[in-house]
Formats: structure tokens, C-alpha cells, sequence
């Protein structure tokens, strides 16, 4: 049997700093276990290939409607119907993460990602005419079924396997693997399949992953949490039941703010990965240059959210990185919905995305820490999934929407579209609007102290206590 590494929680150095003393009284100790990291690495690669399966046929959008004989706008929903399928399965898997655990989560996320992958190479090398899209789009389905199972877990395996000055490193990890993932779809993809016949063997490059990772889930995922708890909120993780966890929630002012604000950004940043494209194409970018600024995108993204992640883990400063980078973010995607409209721009349309990764992605994971903060005591799970829910919710939305409000040219000298040819004006204002809203609404109303943090303060040091009903009692984390 493993045997744990005794850690201490940070609270009594913090708390020396505000108040000037760092005698707490009597203090308990928590045990970290090696194999965190092997679960870590499991939920890492399963959201990587997740996001893989998810965007497969965004960067080569043409390719892809010409070898499954369909319209660009049927492609764009292989891509949606993650998010559709997403919506209502999202409360059945908040609600099975918190009850029935970690372990059985992934491993049926694992299962389901897995059918989904060779359910499309199934349809576009064994099925002929319509029924090849139809196949495709039902592994696509299966992937989407898969896709809370496995992105609504990050909060929770941090929480569970992690001490409290690695969670949001951990939820860092976790959660970036997914983007990760679209910027191997935005390298792979184009790379792969540079003509319409080789769509198949692009199935194969994302099949192999799922296959591996789903044997790992199953024979080395061996239990919901480790044997002691590695923090104090740990042991009381998912307290609340899961319907009164959602009542705590609607009554949340703070929480409610973040659901609506950031599921607006993960709404941009959606519609931005799958359109993006598209959106070029337009102005005579090639695919290549679309996967280019997808990967710059993403990978300073990825970059900024260890940055910030790590950051965030020593000083706890949680409100005060994601309001600076949600407004850096607003005024990116100001700057791209003008340059992408702009001919023979590819270095500030480059520069441009990767900024517009530096400051978005950075707030994912610094979020969903945040979400579970504002609503302790409810369950990770919960609290985290509904801001993806609402994220779903919104990208759907703005997808139809954006999509909506293009208007079809009859001509464009410097077009790489194809035969159908759309104008992306009307459209990429109308979001720099929504995101610039949304995010001036969370700077101006977001407020709320670090629930979590201070009952693992009280929890940890026995003599320090505060009675929640006592709004004029110290407060250690705000």
C-alpha cells in the first residue's frame, strides 16, 4: 500500500500576514499520496483527447463537407452537438460526480470517448453517401456524452487528491489539457488532411489516443480519493446535498454574477475555436495560417495559465487575476473582430490570437477555482458544472446567432472559402459587444470572500473560529 507525504496546510503564513500573528494554536497534519499525479495524468489525456474528437473537423471545415457530401453548416454542428448534448446531461453528471465519485465518472467517460472515436472512423471508411455523415455525427454524439463526464472533474480531483497549495496548479493541469487538445486538432487536422480523401486517416490519429487513454482509466484508476484526505475541505467535499447545493446556488449573488459573466467567455472562446476558419478563409488566409492562430492561441494560453495557475496557488489572489485578464481579454477580441476583417494582416492577426490566448485561458482554471470558493460548501462538481452548463448554453446560442447574422458574397477575389463565400462583419462586432458587456458587468458587480479558504483556516488551527452568522468577525481570505 502507498504511504502518504505529510504536508501542512499554508493558512498559518497567510494569516500572520493580515494579521500579524502566527500562532493559531494547535495545528493538524494531512497526508498527499504519489499516485495524485498518475490520476492527474489519466484526466489529462482523456480531456485532450476529448477536445480532439470535438474539433476534428473545424480547421479543415471544407475538406470535411466535401468528403462527407454535406454543407459547411452541417459540419459546424459535429462541432455543436457537444454543447447540445452537453446541457442536459450536465445536472446527471454534477450530481453523479458528487454521489457516486471520481472513479466511475472517468472510467465511463473514458468508455464513451473511446466508442466515439471508432464510431467515426467506422462512418467515414466503411459507410457510403449519407449514411457516412450520419455515422460520424453519432460518434460524435458518444463524445459529446463524454465530455461532462470528463470536464466537469478537474475541481473535484483537485480538491479530493490535492493539498490546498497545489489545487489550483492541479485544476491548471487538468483543465488545460482540454484547449491543449483543440490545439493539436488545429495542427493535426490540417496537416493531416490537406484533401477531402484523407479524412479517414485523420479518424485513425484520433482514434489510437482514445483507446490508450480508456485502457488507462480502467486498470489504473483503482478509487474515488485516496486513503486520508489531503486538506481539510477535503474531508467534507460535496457535503451539501446535490438539490439543496443548487438552491445554495441560486441564492448566491456572487456565484450567479461568475455563471452568467464567464459562461459568456467560454461562449466567445467557443465560437472563436470553431469558427475561426471560416472567419479567415475570407480574406485569402489559408487553412494553414487558420491552424497557425488557433495553435498560437492556445499554446500561449496554455502557457499564461501555468503562469497565473502557479501564481494564483502562492497568493490566493484569485478576483484580482481574473478581473485584470477577463478585461485584457475584452480588448483582445475588440482588436481581432477589426484585423481578421483586414487582408494581408497574418503578424497582427498572429499577435492578436496570442494574446487573446494569454489573457483568456489564464482565467479558466483561475475560475473554477473561484466558482468553488463563492459556494463552499457545495460540492465541486456542482458549483464548476453549472459554469460549464451555462458556458454550453450561451455557445450555442451565440453559434446560431453568429451564423445568423453572416451575409453571403457573391464575390471575393481573395477568398480560400470554396464555392460559398460569407461576409463575417455584422458578426464579429456583434461579439466584441457581448464580450465587452459581460465583462464590464463582472469587473464593476463581482465580489465575494473565499469560503473554502476560511474554513479550512478553522477547520486547520482549532482555536481560531468564526461564526459565519457574525459578518464583523476576521475573515481570513477575501
Amino acid at each position: 500500500m502507498e504511504t502518504g507525504q505529510e504536508v501542512t496546510a499554508t493558512a498559518q503564513n497567510v494569516y500572520a500576514a493580515v494579521y500579524g500573528n502566527s500562532d493559531l494554536g494547535s495545528q493538524l497534519s494531512f497526508k498527499v499520496y504519489k499516485r495524485r499525479w498518475f490520476v492527474l495524468l489519466v484526466l489529462c489525456l482523456l480531456n485532450c483527447s476529448n477536445a480532439t474528437i470535438w474539433l476534428t473537423f473545424a480547421p479543415v471545415a471544407n475538406q470535411s463537407a466535401q468528403y462527407l457530401q454535406v454543407s459547411l453548416e452541417d459540419i459546424n454542428w459535429l462541432s455543436v452537438v457537444f454543447m447540445v448534448v452537453a446541457i442536459p446531461l450536465s445536472f446527471l453528471t454534477t450530481w453523479m460526480l458528487d454521489t457516486l465519485g471520481l472513479r466511475p465518472t472517468l472510467i465511463l467517460g473514458s468508455w464513451l470517448n473511446m466508442l466515439g472515436a471508432l464510431l467515426r472512423f467506422l462512418g467515414a471508411s466503411r459507410f457510403d453517401g449519407s449514411q457516412k455523415f450520419l455515422v460520424v455525427m453519432l460518434g460524435q454524439t458518444f463524445g459529446a456524452i463524454a465530455q461532462p463526464l470528463i470536464i466537469f472533474t478537474p475541481t473535484k480531483l483537485a480538491a479530493l487528491w490535492f493539498p490546498e497549495d497545489q489545487r489550483a496548479t492541479a485544476n491548471m493541469f487538468s483543465s488545460m489539457s482540454n484547449p491543449l487538445g483543440i490545439l493539436l486538432a488545429n495542427l493535426i487536422s490540417p496537416a493531416v488532411a490537406k484533401t477531402s480523401a484523407q479524412i479517414p486517416t485523420l479518424m485513425v490519429w484520433y482514434t489510437v489516443p482514445a483507446v490508450v487513454v480508456c485502457f488507462l482509466a480502467s486498470a489504473g484508476i483503482w478509487s474515488n480519493k485516496p486513503p486520508t484526505p489531503p486538506s481539510a475541505s477535503a474531508e467534507t467535499s460535496g457535503s451539501e446535498p446535490f438539490i439543496k447545493g443548487i438552491k445554495l446556488l441560486l441564492r448566491n449573488k456572487a456565484y450567479l454574477i461568475l455563471l452568467v459573466c464567464f459562461g459568456s467567455g467560454i461562449a466567445v472562446f467557443t465560437c472563436f475555436t470553431t469558427l475561426l476558419e471560416q472567419i479567415l478563409c475570407v480574406q485569402g488566409y489559408t487553412n494553414d495560417f487558420a491552424g497557425l492562430c488557433g495553435a498560437l492561441f492556445i499554446g500561449v494560453g496554455v502557457f499564461g495559465s501555468a503562469v497565473f495557475g502557479f501564481y494564483v496557488d502562492k497568493s490566493k489572489k484569485f478576483m484580482e487575476v481574473i478581473k485584470i485578464n477577463i478585461s485584457m481579454t475584452a480588448l483582445c477580441c475588440i482588436t481581432f473582430s477589426v484585423v481578421c476583417l483586414l487582408p494581408q494582416q497574418k503578424v497582427a492577426i498572429a499577435v492578436v490570437c496570442a494574446l487573446f490566448g494569454l489573457f483568456g485561458f489564464s482565467i479558466y482554471p483561475v475560475a473554477m477555482e473561484l466558482s468553488v470558493e463563492c459556494s463552499y460548501p457545495v460540492g465541486e462538481a456542482t458549483s464548476a458544472g453549472l459554469i460549464f452548463v451555462s458556458g454550453q448554453i450561451q455557445s450555442v446560442v451565440y453559434i446560431v446567432i453568429l451564423q445568423a447574422l453572416t451575409k453571403q458574397l457573391a464575390d471575393s477575389p481573395l477568398s480560400t472559402c470554396g464555392d460559398v463565400i460569407y461576409s463575417w462583419k455584422l458578426p464579429m462586432m456583434v461579439m466584441a459587444g457581448l464580450c465587452t458587456v459581460f465583462t464590464s458587468l463582472f469587473v464593476m458587480f463581482f465580489n465575494t470572500r473565499y469560503r473554502r479558504l476560511d474554513a479550512e483556516v478553522q477547520a486547520t488551527y482549532k482555536p481560531y473560529q468564526r461564526d459565519e452568522r457574525d459578518s464583523s468577525a476576521p475573515c481570513m481570505y477575501r
